[in-house]
């Protein structure tokens, strides 16, 4: 999986407007055989001129889409280049209809003088269909640069135990959305409940699906994706690891060197960690399996074979459960313990079973900071409904089980993006673009 660290600083280039014409240019005058050894070292200064332009594409279009770089004045200083070349990078950019530029006084400015061109994401661009299933059913949409979602397909309820099935008929959903909006797609991604082995792309352990064990999703999902004629890489990952991509990128996230991120969805308990800019995901893809960490050795039996595992004692059928509460059918699990917490945690049994939930879940987040020192960690789903609840008691059980609790606290902060696993999914399909937006959308076009 692609990483999203800071974008490199790139050295001084002259302006790179017009790339195609300079590659035609230095093209032209490499064909020359007649060419004076001066001919041949101008066209071969062109060429390095042409290749350093474009590396400053990349991590240019990465500054406005994480939301860096509002101004073409502060493009200028986070890439280190002269104020023509930032203009001329912006400029190919908008040309390849990813951002718009926009010249016109008023609103930011630069620092003297006047104001800088203000840069935001071209909202008619193109988008990338971003795929989630989990234990309640699955959802589709269309997320463009910026993260922002710009249509999502109605999401099924059910999910039945043949992987090929569910998935053809997500991108089903996500293909009559292009359909409908009728939008350049640049590729499509994937979010599964499970721990995606590396580099097969097999959902390790759908615990809380019927999938079996080692389901090829990836190979399945780029199957589905090319059989319903959708361009571009089709690529898969764990929900939680996407939900921290699309957090550290676009949510409460930003600026953490060391994030961890710990949320429960419709069924048990994930997480993921970015260090220095980039996703950890170990040698094979499943490091953070945070969901089996024992936070209750008589506690209940867990999927995984063992007993008290944070799986099974802080997700939302563990509420509910404490809270002798029986779940029904009507709606998500994860929906029934967030309307019984936010309409009738007056109640002492809710409270009671909110309080447990949190202990065992500090319990979880204190031996995680003593091992990997984070300087954020950032609680999802239901997590982020009881950190909201009763944010002191999680941060004192968290401060009092933990090294270095005592000595200042580790902020522990509510994710804020809406669906950040399927913008996380889409992060996926956008990274080719942001590593190299001349090279995969030039080529195309």
């Amino acid at each position: 999986m692609n990483g999203n660290g800071a974008p490199p600083r790139v050295g001084d280039v002259t302006a790179v407007s017009a790339l195609s014409a300079a590659s035609s240019a230095s093209a032209a005058e490499s064909a020359s055989s007649g060419a004076s050894s001066a001919g041949s070292a101008a066209a071969s200064s062109a060429r390095t001129k042409l290749e350093r332009g474009r590396g400053a594409l990349g991590p240019a279009l990465e500054l406005v889409h994480t939301g860096r770089a509002p101004t073409r004045a502060v493009l200028t200083a986070e890439l280190g280049v002269t104020r023509a070349t930032a203009g001329a990078v912006a400029a190919e950019l908008e040309a390849l209809g990813l951002i718009r530029v926009d010249s016109r006084p008023g609103g930011a400015g630069g620092t003297q003088g006047r104001p800088s061109h203000r840069l935001s994401i071209d909202e008619n661009g193109p988008v990338a269909l971003a795929a989630q299933v989990h234990s309640d059913g699955f959802r589709a949409a269309l997320v463009g640069l910026g993260g922002r979602i710009v249509a999502t397909a109605p999401g099924k309820v059910t999910v039945s135990a043949d992987p090929a099935q569910v998935l053809g008929e997500v991108v089903e959903a996500g293909a009559a959305l292009l359909a409908e909006t009728g939008r350049r797609c640049i590729g499509a991604g994937l979010a599964v409940p499970s721990a995606v082995a590396e580099p097969e792309g097999t959902a390790l352990n759908p615990l809380h699906l019927a999938w079996p064990a080692g389901a090829p999703v990836r190979a399945i999902f780029t199957q589905c994706v090319k059989a319903a004629g959708i361009d571009g890489p089709a690529l898969t990952g764990n929900d939680v690891n996407l939900a921290a991509l699309a957090e550290h990128r676009h949510g409460a996230g930003r600026s953490a060197q060391h994030l961890l991120c710990v949320a429960t969805g419709h069924r048990g308990v994930g997480g993921a960690l970015v260090l220095d800019g980039r996703l950890h995901t170990g040698s094979s893809g499943l490091a953070l399996e945070v969901g089996h960490l024992t936070v209750n050795p008589e506690g209940r039996p867990c999927h995984c074979g063992s007993r008290g595992c944070l799986d099974v004692e802080a997700d939302p059928l563990a509420f509910l459960t404490a809270a002798g509460r029986t779940p029904g059918p009507e709606v998500s699990l994860l929906q029934q313990a967030r309307d019984l917490l936010r309409e009738e945690y007056a109640q002492q049994a809710v409270r009671a079973a909110a309080e447990e939930l949190i202990d065992r879940l500090g319990l979880g987040l204190a031996g995680l900071v003593n091992i990997l020192n984070p300087d954020r960690i950032i609680l999802g789903g239901l997590h982020r409904e009881l950190l909201n609840a009763d944010p002191e008691r999680l941060r004192a059980v968290v401060a009092d089980r933990s090294l270095w609790g005592r000595s200042g606290g580790v902020p522990i902060l509510p994710c804020t993006l809406d669906h950040n696993s399927l913008v996380g999914a889409a992060e996926l399909a956008w990274q080719p673009v942001l590593d190299d937006p001349l090279g995969t959308l030039g080529a195309a076009a």
